[in-house]
Formats: structure tokens, sequence, C-alpha cells
């Protein structure tokens, strides 16, 4: 069974690398794809994730055990994005991920069993939905990402955000409402959305 991140965050607060390094291993998946969808580059976002763990590890001691460990980890990666971003103003986000491993790998848009026209249907689809994502503000964008491609829980990304969960909810479902509504014509066709 899993040790709770609350006694590897007490173990690495009194020095124990290995604990910090369970830590590391546990989230930089989650927090690499979390960051490349908001800058869109991987290299940064390996970047930007091995920043986030190197302030972290420094400022151990500032850790505030009312919050998540994961939560305050994301946060960190969160500021360091956004600074990036405030750079450079880069806003697309593709569809591909990074899997478990750090690997990136295109999102499955494609099924066997559907002809070539529902499979060209779904690159449509796939490619308008990129685009329209892409178009959301910022702060919409952000929770669609976390919610949708990184998986987070709506608790997580009001704790994240320093949003009240209504908040999020209602942030999330006038995205999904904005998404909808652009990729309409999409919808009902052969290979889209029902």
């Amino acid at each position: 069974m899993p040790v709770d991140d609350s006694v590897l965050v007490a173990q690495a607060q009194e020095g124990d690398e290995q604990a910090f390094g369970e830590l590391a291993t546990r989230y930089e998946g989650k927090l690499r794809l979390y960051v490349w969808h908001i800058v869109g580059e991987e290299e940064t976002a390996r970047d930007l994730v091995q920043e986030a763990f190197l302030k972290a590890w420094a400022n151990l001691h500032r850790y505030d055990r009312s919050f998540r460990f994961s939560t305050w980890l994301f946060r960190i990666a969160h500021n360091l994005a956004v600074d990036t971003l405030r750079r450079r103003r880069h806003t697309d986000v593709p569809l591909t991920t990074v899997d478990e491993e750090g690997e990136m790998r295109e999102l499955p848009l494609r099924d066997a069993l559907r002809s070539p026209l529902e499979q060209l249907a779904n690159k449509q689809l796939a490619r308008a939905l990129e685009e329209e994502i892409a178009k959301l503000p910022d702060s919409l964008r952000e929770l669609v990402v976390l919610r949708h491609f990184v998986g987070l829980a709506y608790q997580d990304i009001a704790e994240l955000k320093g949003l009240p969960l209504g908040t999020v909810k209602n942030k999330l479902f006038r995205a999904h409402s904005v998404l909808r509504e652009a990729l309409a014509p999409f919808l009902g066709q052969v290979g889209g959305l029902e």
C-alpha cells in the first residue's frame, strides 16, 4: 500500500531526500502534463517541472499541512508556468499528452473499427476542439485542462486555484457550453459527439 503524502512530507521535512524523491516520482507525470498544457512545449514543461521540484524542496519548511501537498506543488508549478507565459504569450493547447512515464503521445483520435469517413469526421472534430479550447479565456482553458487532461477532481481544482467549489463548477459548465456551441456543426455528424 502506498505511503500517504503527509508521511512522506514529514520525512522530507526532516531531510529525507528519498521521501521527497518518492513524492517527485508520484507527481512528476501529472505535473508535467499540467504544465505542458499551460506552456505548450514539452521541453519547457520538463524544465519547469524540475524547477518546481527544486523550489518545493527548498521551501518545504514553508509548506502548510492544512493543504494537500499536491495542491501546494501544483500551485508552485502553476506560478512558474504563468510567469513563462507572461514572457511569451503562447496560447496553443495541443491534443497530445504526457503518459505516466513522461513520454509524449498523441491522444487516440481514430478507432480502427470506424470507416474512413468516420475517422475523417473525428479528425476534424479533434482539430476543431483543439482550436476552440485554445480560444477560451486563460481562466477557463486552465480549468478544462485540469479537469479533462490532468484528471483532477473539482475539489482539487478548487483548492489549487483558491476558488470556491461552486465557482469551479460554474466556470467549467460555462466552458463546456462555449465548446458545445462552437462545435455544434460537428455534433451528431458521423463520428462526432452525440
